[in-house]
């Protein structure tokens, strides 16, 4: 066995930015048919809970761990959201231009980029894709303010919980994460064309896959 080596060239790696975020409001059926680009995005942060472990004892000694399930949460932070946004935000236009609050939240999925870079590539060396399934926003406070001499654009923020998702001989999932290094360039592309839509002959809105048709898609030869 050959010895450990920390820090080689070309290991360095790190992960920073996201960008290229996609709204997916889930329909009726469950499904997240038509994905609608959400800009000016700055922040998600993953929060993951539970899995936590009770200690069960017998024979007056420590018999085993039960693990509780684990949840998947994030927040949210932006600048501004898709005008799709509105029903996954609890509101409802009753007229052209008249929003009211307090209505019916509608679930929605995710879609979200980050960069992972390396010593020699910077953040060049690739990219990593994140879903998450199955996302309920909660009620959030709006803060505004004055305009002065040092003025700040409002910052959105919502905290998000989730419903996961079946994956086949798994245990249901609501995130999943496809990291560029690892799979094939014509994978991704497709990959991309459906999670993005497509400008060509055939175009194609752009839709959210369930985990399934992803672990399809990228276990295909070729």
């Amino acid at each position: 066995m050959s010895k450990l080596v920390w820090d080689q060239t070309g290991e360095r790696y790190y992960e920073t930015g996201v960008k290229m975020g996609v709204l997916y409001p889930q329909s009726s059926s469950g499904t997240y048919s038509k994905g609608v680009a959400w800009n000016g995005l700055t922040a998600v942060t993953e929060s993951p809970s539970g899995a936590e472990a009770t200690a069960l004892y017998a024979d007056d000694t420590k018999y085993l761990n039960l693990m509780s399930a684990e949840e998947f949460g994030a927040t949210i932070e932006a600048y501004t959201y898709p005008p799709e946004f509105g029903a996954c935000d609890g509101s409802a236009e009753i007229a052209t231009g008249v929003t009211i609050g307090q209505q019916k939240r509608t679930a929605f999925g995710l879609c979200y980029r980050t960069t992972v870079g390396n010593d020699t590539d910077g953040n060049d060396y690739g990219y990593k894709l994140h879903i998450i399934y199955g996302a309920m926003a909660s009620p959030s406070e709006k803060a505004y303010a004055t305009i002065n001499d040092s003025p700040e654009a409002i910052t959105f923020s919502w905290e998000v919980t989730t419903t996961p998702v079946s994956v086949s001989g798994f245990k249901p999932t609501a995130n999943l994460t496809i990291d560029s290094t690892k799979v094939t360039p014509e994978k991704l592309a497709a990959l991309e064309a459906i999670l993005y839509g497509s400008d060509t002959e055939t175009a194609k809105e752009a839709r959210l896959p369930l985990p399934d048709e992803i672990a399809a898609l990228m276990g295909t030869e070729g």
